[in-house]
């Protein structure tokens, strides 16, 4: 026995299509939320990175020193020797 459905009607049109736009409302809503997060996260990872490339300037500067110092020693011990 075939099942009759109920046709369409307007105002159940206008129902689902007001639920549609309540809903794509909320995904922007809620893109924009990921956005605003994911922003955040990037501010924070590249003033992260900006403090582990200062640090490792530092150590460069610092390891620079140490050979220099270690060379001048070494000069200064073979100058001696002679």
């Amino acid at each position: 026995m075939p099942v009759m459905l109920d046709q369409p009607t307007n105002e159940k049109l206008d129902a689902l299509s007001a639920k549609v736009d309540g809903l794509r409302t909320q995904m922007e809503k809620g893109f924009e939320r990921v956005d605003e997060r994911f922003n955040r996260v990037d501010e924070r990872f590249v003033r992260g990175e900006e403090r582990v490339n200062e640090r490792f300037e530092r150590m460069h500067r610092l390891l620079v020193q140490l050979c220099g110092g270690i060379i001048v020693a070494l000069v200064g011990l073979i100058a001696t020797q002679v």
